[in-house]
């Protein structure tokens, strides 16, 4: 919900610089919360950032209950800039911030959030807006239908991720469930003073996700099962994904990624769990799109494949790092989740260190795995799962 407020209000206000906002100033006409007897009315207060680079004060919590609105303001009233990204298997939201200003903003991210009507009917709006403009998208399909396919159409990565409807009741649940600070990785670049920013994390970050005294939910397992997902639309083409249990390191997932792209007559598709190769045509040429697949998927990837695959992967991280704060976040939070650590140093060393024997063994496992087959648009020509998987018993 913060990522549609802060694409709302950037829309909305342009330019305009506020430095508290309340549900009055930024919806005019809308009445104001009624005060107690003999008590006045006022807006959320927030920390002054600090006055100087040099200021050695900390900066203290932010109070509960803020809108998104109000955190979303706080932030690019020091000239931050939020951005913030999601997906099946988690969220992303950041910032970037003059280094001065770091650890003002920092507890901005982890604030509690108090979900006004307005705030979340807005936000729900512009989901949906979004939610429209993929409905016909054919590449958006053929990837739920790919996920329905490995983990089954019922689960939690199965479903589809464009999901419109959500009534405020359950964005607060969901986020109340999953987005606890328990399990976050925090990810931060330069800082100059890194002892002085971790004291900041450790007093500032557990009170903000302590306060509603429920254990965090478990993790849920995503167990890959393998199977057939097919939707069959009006469409004059036939768009069809093999795909297998991938890899849990991203470094080899994408190393193999590159191996299937370079094996030609496919393009090849990974992310965390699931990975293989995709292509399309007319429908009535659906076998031999499966044929051509299935051969791509089936050619071991040779030691000069296995090099160029290498390189190419290893640029392919290093240059995301000049990628912009999205780009470098994501890449931080993988290396964190694969090493417990990050450095450009140590990311392009991950991809020097994998040998051709490690690719040849995660290509076996990978093999190894059932196959989920996906298919979208005019698929009557197009073979089902198990004369498909035959080919790879």
């Amino acid at each position: 919900m913060l990522r549609q407020t802060a694409q709302r209000i950037t829309q909305r206000a342009g330019s305009r610089g506020f430095s508290v906002l309340t549900a009055s100033e930024e919806f005019p006409g809308l009445a104001p919360p009624t005060p107690p007897p003999n008590q006045a009315a006022a807006p959320p207060s927030l920390p002054s950032p600090p006055a100087s680079p040099s200021s050695p004060k900390m900066p203290p919590s932010p109070p509960p209950g803020l809108s998104s609105a109000v955190i979303v303001r706080s932030v690019e009233d020091v000239g931050g800039q939020l951005f913030a990204r999601a997906g099946r298997r988690g969220a992303t939201v950041g910032y970037t911030a003059l280094r001065e200003n770091a650890a003002f903003v920092a507890p901005l991210l982890a604030a509690e959030c108090s979900f006004e009507k307005w705030d979340v009917v807005e936000a729900v709006k512009l989901a949906g807006e979004e939610v429209g403009s993929v409905a016909g998208d054919a590449q958006v399909s053929l990837t739920d239908q790919i996920y329905a396919a490995a983990y089954g159409a019922q689960s939690s990565l199965g479903r589809s991720y464009y999901t419109p409807g959500a009534s405020r009741a359950s964005i607060i649940s969901f986020r109340e469930r999953n987005y606890t600070l328990n399990g976050a990785v925090l990810a931060a670049t330069g800082i100059t003073d890194h002892e002085a920013f971790c004291r900041m994390v450790e007093e500032e970050f557990p009170s903000a996700g302590a306060s509603s005294g429920a254990p965090p939910a478990a993790a849920a397992k995503a167990e890959y099962l393998g199977g057939e997902a097919r939707l069959a639309t009006s469409a004059d083409y036939a768009l069809v994904a093999l795909a297998f249990e991938g890899p849990t390191s991203a470094p080899m997932m994408n190393v193999l990624k590159h191996c299937l792209n370079m094996s030609g007559g496919a393009s090849a598709f990974a992310s965390p769990g699931v990975m293989g190769v995709y292509g399309g045509g007319a429908p009535g040429s659906a076998a031999e799109t499966v044929d051509a697949l299935s051969k791509a998927v089936t050619s071991a990837p040779s030691a000069d494949v296995v090099a160029r695959a290498k390189a190419a992967a290893k640029a392919e991280a290093l240059n995301a790092l000049d990628g912009g704060s999205k780009s470098l976040a994501d890449a931080m939070t993988a290396s964190v989740l694969d090493s417990c650590g990050f450095s450009a140093k140590a990311l392009g060393e991950s991809y020097d260190a994998i040998s051709e024997a490690d690719v040849k063994k995660a290509y076996e496992g990978m093999m190894m795995s059932k196959l989920s087959l996906a298919a979208v648009g005019d698929i009557t020509s197009v073979p089902y799962h198990a004369s498909i998987a035959s080919r790879f018993a």
